[in-house]
């Protein structure tokens, strides 16, 4: 697998475990219940795979995989926060987990298929490790609907740059619209529905929190270090990008939007 794009520096893991299962997996929560097994693949510092775990209590069980070994530290903070004993992480591959075939009701995917070169196949990994009629549930970012006002050079900046770093370490920073495609060509999934949900930000809160994280990242996370690497972009190009998040959440008028698209499929091995 290729590196994380952002990889799992302070502003990304501040970024990150900002999110809820109320808000990233609000398309799947009404369908979990006791006692389901979930699988949660890519669960980062795992704030999400927590609510995941409320929504199956008392009965169920979840378990977040993910790549890094560095989230430990993150993850014994949720497990202290949550004191639920069906609650479990685990680092590991998706392409090569040590767990049972057919096992869980549930797989969840939260913004990991865009970063990978082969996503159908990461699809059809993940998938295996769920029961026949099993749910399979993901969510992605479409970064082509990105939208910041007023516009600037340097969001126009930030666009280009993001873009290309991200297809340079083998993602695609398109793949909310890929999603129903992908379903079809991984096979073993029927009565796909695509539904999609948006990140506002126009508040004073919200256009700090949104701006803050990305003047930071785009300095100091792998975004920074492929695009210094790669001759994406240099040094001052970056503190220039920085610069323009911080004008442009000063702005009364500010606003700023994306769209998620999200999938739940059923499992089928008929």
């Amino acid at each position: 697998m290729p590196s994380y794009l952002h990889g799992h520096g302070e502003s990304v893991l501040a970024a990150h475990a900002a999110r809820t299962a109320a808000d990233a997996a609000a398309f799947l929560l009404p369908k979990l219940s006791s006692p389901m097994r979930v699988l949660d693949v890519g669960c980062g510092p795992g704030t999400i795979t927590v609510g995941l775990a409320s929504a199956v209590a008392p009965g169920g069980s979840v378990l977040g995989i993910d790549s890094s070994e560095s989230l430990g530290p993150e993850w014994e903070k949720r497990l202290e926060e949550c004191e639920s004993a069906n609650l479990e992480f685990r680092t590991g591959d998706l392409f090569s987990l040590e767990l049972p075939k057919s096992h869980f009701d549930v797989v969840y995917m939260h913004q990991v298929l865009q970063h990978l070169p082969n996503p159908v196949d990461a699809l059809r990994a993940v998938a295996s490790h769920a029961k026949d009629g099993a749910l399979v549930g993901v969510r992605e970012v479409d970064w082509s609907t990105f939208t910041a006002f007023p516009s600037s050079g340097s969001m126009r900046e930030f666009r280009r740059v993001y873009d290309a770093v991200a297809k340079a370490n083998g993602g695609n920073p398109y793949a909310g619209r890929h999603l129903l495609e992908w379903c079809n060509e991984a096979g073993g999934l029927k009565d796909m529905r695509i539904t999609t949900s948006t990140w506002s930000f126009y508040d004073d809160a919200g256009k700090t929190w949104w701006a803050d994280q990305w003047s930071a990242r785009v300095l100091k996370s792998n975004i920074a270090t492929s695009a210094l690497e790669r001759g994406i972009a240099a040094r001052e190009e970056l503190e220039a990008i920085s610069d323009g998040w911080q004008c442009w959440k000063e702005s009364p008028a500010a606003v700023s939007a994306f769209v998620h698209f999200e999938v739940l499929a059923t499992v089928s091995r008929g």
